[in-house]
């Protein structure tokens, strides 16, 4: 396997990650938005982010399947792929808050915000590798 460093700079993966860039602003800054709302109102940071996390959740499948990744493989493999990573995703955003907010004292806003790059960036390159990798057929030689 490459490096996702190395691998970015060609032109394949860059319009992944700027596609991917785009469903994540659209579906993190609504998500966000709510999430502000939510606790605002007497929402807990941890409940309201558990809610919130699996219907970006959900809505992220399709755009990424679709949108970013183009993914023609199995639709079953894939979703449970997808909900792997997206337990490990979550399991990241849990502990960014239990460390940062309950034993270091930070503002829960300002901590969730850094937790949604954090955990995209690791979706990004579970989502290209594990999720909806390629599947290489082999090559018909006569």
């Amino acid at each position: 396997m490459k490096s996702f460093f190395f691998d970015i700079t060609n032109r394949k993966s860059a319009v992944q990650l700027f596609r991917y860039g785009v469903v994540g602003v659209a579906t993190n800054f609504a998500g966000y938005m709510v999430y502000l709302l939510v606790t605002y109102f007497g929402g807990t940071p941890k409940t309201t982010m558990s809610i919130l996390y699996v219907v970006g959740a959900a809505l992220g499948f399709i755009g990424n399947r679709k949108l970013t990744f183009v993914h023609k493989g199995s639709l079953l493999g894939s979703g449970i792929r997808y909900i792997i990573a997206h337990c490990f995703g979550y399991v990241l955003n849990l502990i960014l808050l239990i460390i940062m907010v309950d034993k270091l004292g930070y503002p829960h806003q300002w901590v969730q915000a850094a937790a949604i790059f954090i955990v995209a960036f690791y979706l990004f390159i579970t989502f290209k590798y594990y999720v909806f990798k390629e599947i290489k057929l082999p090559s018909r030689s006569s």
